[in-house]
């Protein structure tokens, strides 16, 4: 044998240090049972409690010329008074963008509601490029988003893209 073995068969392990029985503590087992199915099966009911206290966003774009009934129509579909700090007595005569949120409940569910109006749309005699301003809002409501989303240290989002737009046709 060589000296690595000579060593092995003669090793001896160092005396431990003495231990006393009060010293030695039973290790603490915690022990918690589900008051349900754990799984990924529960997964959608989760989903739903969390956006049931959460709330939702919605956005709402409408576009249209003057005097269709957009406002009548948005005011109806939900039953409030969307535009209450508008003022009816200025003609505009630019294609502008005017975003109006308003928080809704409905049986313990909250909804933040934005209508995008566009007042001057189609109005003018020429409506060349009429339309350039709500596409430029669209394209950067989604650019902010995507930017917001990029970013490293993300904070509540606020989702201001635009999910839905009622084109009303005289």
């Amino acid at each position: 044998p060589n000296s690595l073995q000579k060593n092995a068969v003669n090793f001896k392990p160092p005396a431990a240090f003495p231990v006393k029985p009060a010293e030695i503590k039973p290790p603490v087992i915690r022990s918690s049972k589900p008051s349900g199915y754990v799984g990924f099966g529960s997964l959608p009911d989760q989903v739903y409690r969390r956006a049931v206290r959460k709330g939702f966003e919605f956005s709402l774009m409408v576009v249209g010329e003057s005097g269709l009934g957009k406002s009548t129509l948005v005011n109806s579909m939900f039953l409030t008074d969307i535009y209450q700090s508008r003022d009816l007595t200025e003609v505009k005569r630019t294609v502008d963008v005017e975003p109006h949120t308003v928080l809704l409940e409905e049986g313990g569910v909250k909804l933040s509601l934005t209508v995008v109006d566009t007042p001057g749309f189609g109005d003018s005699v020429d409506n060349t490029d009429c339309w350039v301003p709500v596409i430029n809002y669209i394209e950067n409501q989604f650019d902010k988003f995507l930017e917001a989303e990029q970013r490293v240290n993300r904070v509540q989002l606020v989702d201001t893209r635009v999910h839905a737009c009622l084109y009303f046709i005289a």
